[in-house]
């Protein structure tokens, strides 16, 4: 199995340990956090190293020309310093290739792109790369800056994140029985790993229902590109049970709740009578 390092540029200069002293990469800024008192630590995610954490010595001055680079949401290339074993590695240079402003115009959009961001941190590993998890959250990322379907884009992120981190649900057949599935003779459980027929009831997981048109459109979303759910037409009954059929999943696997969830789902809720009266 190759170390974390295997995967980072040659174009840095190597120790005689064969360790290399620095590197580049590109990835997209997933979230900055303060560390120390003019410090900032931020986590990215790269297409050679997967999830990465990296500091910035510092970058809040106000003399440092880093810290508006590494906002969450931008897609940088950087050039740093390789840490002792187990340390982490620290920021010399950054530059902006996408800052995704159109996206950052808008919270209901940029709310969106925090939570494909959380899902990216939950999932991706450090060290461990994933091409398809990068290629699935910058065309995410981008898409949620168009004139696209917002919510038919997060189920497609929701369904492929699970997919590419080896947590597919099982759409086709029976996770008990092992049997087809019958049409429209199905539910599903997270905890068992997909669809359930109605012969089959394991216990102690929790077994929700599914609809035959919830199926359907989990498995064209299964089978298609992002871009391909234009095709799509889906009343606000379906969009809610994929919704919670999807995020039961994900939190099953994140062993945790998603937070930025909850505040997406309070920008969407619809203001209240009063309220839009200005009552």
């Amino acid at each position: 199995m190759s170390s974390p390092s295997a995967g980072r540029s040659r174009e840095g200069v190597t120790c005689s340990m064969g360790r290399p002293r620095s590197f580049q990469c590109q990835g997209l800024v997933l979230k900055s956090m303060s560390l120390g008192e003019a410090g900032l630590m931020a986590t990215l995610y790269t297409p050679d190293m997967g999830k990465l954490k990296a500091m910035v010595r510092g970058a809040r001055k106000p003399t440092s020309k880093m810290v508006g680079h590494l906002e969450p949401l931008n897609l940088v290339h950087l050039s740093l310093a390789a840490s002792r074993p187990g340390g982490i590695d620290t920021v010399t240079q950054v530059q902006t290739l996408d800052s995704h402003s159109r996206l950052k115009a808008d919270l209901e959009s940029i709310s969106r792109a925090i939570y494909v961001a959380e899902l990216a941190d939950g999932f991706g590993a450090e060290g461990s790369p994933n091409t398809d998890l990068y290629n699935l959250l910058l065309e995410t990322v981008g898409t949620l800056q168009g004139d696209t379907d917002p919510e038919l884009t997060l189920r497609y992120f929701d369904l492929h994140i699970l997919k590419c981190s080896g947590f597919m649900p099982e759409l086709y057949g029976c996770v008990d029985c092992r049997r087809d599935l019958e049409a429209g003779r199905h539910r599903f459980s997270p905890e068992a790993g997909g669809a359930l027929c109605f012969d089959c009831t394991p216990a102690g997981p929790r077994v929700m229902g599914l609809s035959l048109r919830a199926m359907k459109v989990l498995r064209f979303i299964d089978h298609r590109r992002l871009p391909e759910l234009a095709q799509l037409r889906i009343d606000p009954e379906l969009r809610r049970e994929l919704k919670d059929l999807l995020d039961a999943s994900l939190k099953y696997w994140l062993d945790r709740e998603i937070r930025s969830r909850r505040f997406l789902e309070h920008l969407e809720r619809p203001p209240r009578l009063g309220a839009a009266r200005g009552a």
